[in-house]
């Protein structure tokens, strides 16, 4: 190809890369590459030209913003706990609003039922679990099912399993929200008549105080994993003025981060549950846990993304 012709077919992305620099590592990282592949075929065929002196020192400049953004990703990690969740959570506020309506819907559904079909239980919950359950009631341990197994594994078990029902509830979401809905409906009917079980026993209170330890992280984190996918679904079913496959993969974004930023609840549930709920505790000691935990939830995805708003707006 003569230089003349090299230079006209792309003179307009040139100029496009130096009067339009970008901060985002992705386009950065693929302009960059694309550079270097012109800066190497003028190397190659015209290596004492303007064109190619040209090249090497825009693609210098573009190296040093590659770097520059390498320091800045040292803290992203905190960047995005600090800010970006928090204000992708005030956004979704009316999502999660509804998985929340919607799961404690299915939980008095699932108490209801529990509590006026005896054979209810065992559809959900399973006839080996609830035999056992009876069988340490009667052994004066009700919920000694949470001290049968080796702490260690157990973490890691309930860790991953938990993790596993946030992305699935996230994917899920694919199917115009109903998978997600779907999953939020089972998980609090399962919840509803599990804490029937125990009520019917005269055992509600002990319970409570028992399995929400870690439950109310835990609990709180799939309702939340449900607004992901939600977010998810809502990108498909409501694009508003942007095309459909732009809004869905915008809403693919944000739904992701919200269901990767419940890894650290799940982590601090399934530590909760592994280590601490099996321990004989005073009443006011688990009261403290729960509220702590709960305190942590509204804080974080409610009041903090709130006022980061506000101080955003005054600012």
């Amino acid at each position: 190809m003569r230089e003349a012709a090299f230079v006209k077919r792309n003179t307009e992305k040139w100029a496009d890369i130096e009067r339009n620099p970008t901060k985002d590592p992705d386009e950065l990282t693929a302009r960059y590459v694309e550079l270097t592949d012109d800066l190497s075929y003028a190397r190659t065929f015209y290596p004492e030209s303007k064109v190619t002196r040209y090249l090497n020192g825009l693609a210098a400049q573009m190296h040093r913003g590659l770097m520059q953004n390498k320091r800045e990703e040292r803290g992203r990690f905190v960047s995005f706990w600090k800010y970006e969740l928090p204000t992708l959570f005030y956004y979704s506020h009316r999502t999660l609003a509804v998985s929340a309506i919607f799961f404690l819907v299915a939980c008095l559904i699932g108490w209801v039922s529990a509590i006026n079909d005896p054979t209810f239980v065992r559809l959900i919950l399973g006839d080996e679990y609830v035999n056992m359950t009876l069988e340490n009631i009667k052994k004066g341990s009700p919920l000694g099912v949470y001290g049968g197994s080796d702490q260690a594994s157990m973490f890691f078990q309930i860790t991953i399993n938990n993790i596993g029902v946030s992305l699935r509830a996230f994917v899920a979401g694919v199917f115009a929200s109903v998978g997600t809905l779907v999953m939020l409906f089972y998980n609090g009917v399962m919840l509803g008549a599990f804490q029937a079980f125990f009520y019917e026993r005269g055992l509600l209170t002990q319970s409570l105080l028992k399995i929400w330890i870690h439950g109310t992280l835990e609990i709180s984190a799939i309702v939340i994993a449900g607004a992901a996918g939600l977010t998810l679904g809502n990108g498909l079913l409501f694009p508003g003025t942007l095309p459909r496959m732009e809004s869905f993969k915008r809403g693919a974004k944000q739904g992701l981060k919200i269901a990767v930023g419940l890894v650290p609840i799940f982590i601090m549930a399934g530590f909760l549950e592994s280590f601490v709920t099996r321990m004989t505790l005073p009443p006011v000691v688990s009261l403290l846990i729960i509220g702590a935990s709960a305190a942590f939830i509204i804080w974080y995805f409610i009041l903090y993304p709130i006022q980061l708003y506000r101080s955003h707006q005054l600012a």
